[in-house]
């Protein structure tokens, strides 16, 4: 059984290639020479019309009978090159796919078309972002797309992201902490080393609410962190480099409540929709996690805490065409009224605009 892999390529000559498309729309150069030597009669005929030497046609014609094992051409001296019953029968099967598949294609076609019409055009722009899974991060790619901005958006936890950009996979990172941990606090010292004032520079994003996700009714009265502690709670937690664990395990280090303690604890998700969606299917009773998942998820919300999310980049980014785009979308009207209207989201007042960690992060000092 042979398998198929489809593959695309471009052509400088666009209007020769849409006229080949009209007949063919996914193209095979196998298929190409098996119709060009049966409309020519000949190798060499074949290789005249498709504007390829002698030597080349023949030689994959070779190739290709060796690798599916059957004859294409049948090779009798004094006569045209004729195919081969198999030659013929591909021909036949590849005008069946195409008739069948031909709209399909043709969309396919023209999907690829457009999205990579996007790396030709010099007014549109790219941004690599990692980040600590956001709901307003998915809203915000959405508006940027609108304004030829695109953010290719790799949700991982808090720490990767800072990490990622440290090492250059990434132009920004997403991150978020509480506005006034204390500087011995496990968060500070998480972030402190990851962060250099004079190489990082933060942009304002937002302020959300992160808190206890619980069951519709709240059935077991939580309030605090520590009644995650309540005999047969089970909870579900974040994986561990999440800017969300790093913040559970502050709150339970200041508790004075041993991790071992929590039924649930090693239970881990990778955002907060995955989170909210084990408490909502009954797996679970307890999650940290943001309003707006909880919301989502027909969930009650505790909050616990307001935090800040900072996007932050390299000082040398801040002059580029599509990190000065970003902001000045963050700074806009129409980006900031739409942030308030995520639950458990609003905007700093910093939001969109270039800030230093000492004056931003006093516990970085």
């Amino acid at each position: 059984m042979q398998h198929i892999n489809l593959s695309y390529s471009w052509t400088p000559h666009p209007d020769e290639a849409a006229q080949r498309h009209q007949t063919s729309p996914l193209r095979n150069p196998l298929m190409d020479t098996l119709q060009a030597v049966r409309e020519a009669g000949s190798i060499a005929g074949a290789a005249k019309s498709l504007q390829l030497s002698y030597r080349h046609v023949w030689g994959e014609l070779k190739r290709w009978e060796q690798a599916l094992e059957q004859p294409l051409i049948l090779w009798e001296k004094g006569h045209a090159a004729r195919l081969s019953e198999f030659a013929d029968k591909l021909l036949w099967a590849e005008r069946q796919a195409q008739a069948r598949l031909a709209p399909q294609i043709s969309a396919l076609h023209a999907e690829l078309e457009k999205t990579f019409a996007v790396a030709f055009d010099p007014a549109s722009h790219l941004l690599t972002v990692y980040a600590s899974h956001d709901d307003a991060l998915v809203q915000l790619q959405q508006q940027t797309a609108q304004q030829a901005l695109h953010l290719d958006i790799r949700f991982c936890g808090s720490v990767d992201a800072i990490r990622a950009l440290n090492e250059g996979r990434c132009t920004v990172a997403g991150f978020h902490a509480p506005a006034q941990p204390a500087a011995d606090s496990l968060i500070a010292r998480t972030y402190r080393p990851l962060l250099k004032t004079g190489r990082h520079k933060l942009i304002g994003f937002a302020l959300r609410q992160q808190g206890l996700m619980v069951q519709v009714g709240n059935p077991r009265n939580f309030r605090t962190v520590a009644d995650l502690a309540q005999p047969g709670v089970q909870m579900v937690n974040r994986s561990l480099g999440t800017g969300t664990r790093l913040l559970l395990d502050h709150w339970l280090h200041q508790a004075q409540i041993p991790t071992e303690s929590l039924s649930g604890y090693a239970h881990e998700e990778p955002s907060h929709a995955a989170v909210a969606a084990q408490i909502a299917s009954g797996h679970a009773n307890v999650g940290v996690g943001i309003a707006s998942a909880a919301h989502s998820h027909g969930l009650d919300f505790i909050p616990l805490a307001q935090e800040h999310y900072w996007l932050v980049c390299l000082k040398s980014a801040l002059a580029t065409p599509a990190l000065m785009q970003l902001m000045g979308i963050l700074q806009s009207k129409a980006w900031q009224t739409q942030l308030n209207t995520v639950t458990g989201y609003q905007t700093m007042p910093e939001c969109g605009h270039v800030q230093s960690l000492k004056n931003m992060l006093p516990w970085w000092r």
